[in-house]
């Protein structure tokens, strides 16, 4: 890891690199050489919010020294959930997990760029759902759209003691949610549909929405504690600060170059692929929904492109329920993935042992992963699918 003791905060454009395309297969661990195809070159594009610069304006750009190590303010404390600083009343307050669709009629989504963590896995039709993880929420007036639940989200859920925010879901969700641990908010619950609203700028199924202080008085309402419950795990990523990140470099034989992660083999509807922005480090993703124009992943609410520190791909075992309902085997030992983060990406495995023990990843030497503080996206894969990177 290189230590770094200044970030340098500037409007800047976004930059793709090009090298040699990879296609990956998650089926296996074992590091095979790279396979060169021809992957497509999306269309650059300036993550919103970000302008163009002139080679006179960045000469001027004033050099911000920040200490990542200290509290920016007195009394705040590590989110659980990215490891930035935040109020410590924030980081009591338990998490919400939204299902949130993504499917052409679904989109543009609302405050999704607030998420602090997203998991994204195949539901039925070739389609994915999202579950977005967000702290600091009450406060949201317009989070979603909200579609209905499946048990491997529930699973994944646990892992943090989140709150599940849905819009019913298939009959073989009823035991999970019915167990006395589980706390969920549902839309087709009249106690808990104060929580919800639909707009009138589209048709049911894709115009529910949840309101983050109609969310919490249901919560409240329902008896529901919002604050941590000791069930999941007391720390469930392992981060490194700021000032010391995590380049990847310690594994010099291992890691590769990733500037741009296509999933669209994975995800046929979606056909999402992220693009590294040199700069400020980040993954932005876009999107080439079927029937819909490409381009960057916008948040309606906030006007910016959802960008992430850190990307897992998670391989999991899949069957298909029938009428097209799928499970996902989230209980699992030693499966295959990947983690990218710095441009950079490496092998990993995965396991998790019960409910609501988080799912831990570990590098290709067996030690646990270290994140790079920032917000993280977990693309959940079946086994045996591939994705593309280079």
């Amino acid at each position: 890891m290189k230590r770094m003791k200044l970030c340098l905060v500037m409007a800047l454009s976004l930059a793709l690199l090009s090298a040699c395309g990879t296609t990956t297969s998650l089926k296996s661990p074992i590091i095979l050489d790279e396979e060169t195809i021809e992957i497509p070159t999306p269309e650059q594009t300036v993550p919103s919010g970000q302008e163009q610069e002139t080679e006179s304006e960045s000469s001027e750009e004033e050099i911000v020294f920040v200490d990542d190590s200290v509290p920016p303010e007195e009394g705040m404390v590590r989110s659980k959930l990215t490891n930035e600083w935040v109020d410590a009343d924030v980081a009591a307050m338990r998490p919400i997990a939204v299902m949130t669709p993504n499917e052409k009629k679904a989109v543009p989504h609302y405050n999704l760029s607030k998420a602090s963590v997203i998991y994204e896995a195949p539901v039925e039709g070739n389609m994915t759902r999202m579950m977005a993880l967000y702290e600091n929420w009450d406060d949201l007036d317009k989070i979603g759209n909200i579609r209905s639940m499946r048990t491997y989200y529930i699973y994944w859920s646990f892992e943090w003691d989140a709150l599940q925010v849905h819009f019913g879901g298939p009959y073989y969700i009823n035991d999970l949610i019915a167990q006395s641990t589980t706390q969920n908010v549902n839309g087709n619950s009249g106690s808990h549909s104060k929580a919800f609203f639909r707009s009138t700028d589209r048709s049911a199924p894709h115009n529910a929405y949840a309101n983050g202080a109609d969310l919490l008085k249901t919560v409240k309402d329902l008896g529901y504690s919002t604050k941590y419950r000791g069930l999941a795990d007391e720390d469930h990523f392992q981060f490194t600060n700021k000032n010391e990140p995590n380049t990847l470099e310690q594994y010099s034989t291992g890691a590769r170059n990733a500037t741009h992660i296509d999933m669209s083999a994975c995800y046929p509807v979606t056909r999402c692929y992220f693009d590294y922005n040199e700069k400020d480090g980040l993954y932005y993703r876009s999107q080439h929904l079927s029937g819909a124009e490409d381009g960057p992943h916008m948040d309606a609410a906030t006007g910016e492109q959802l960008a992430f520190k850190n990307i897992i791909i998670q391989n999991v075992y899949q069957e298909d329920l029938g009428d097209g309902y799928l499970v996902m085997k989230c209980h699992d030992n030693t499966r295959s993935g990947w983690y990218f983060t710095e441009g950079k990406g490496i092998r990993i495995n995965w396991k998790k042992s019960t409910d609501y023990g988080a799912t831990r990843y570990y590098d290709m030497n067996g030690d646990e992963i270290v994140l790079n503080t920032g917000k993280t996206m977990i693309c959940i894969v079946e086994d045996g699918d591939t994705f593309s990177y280079r």
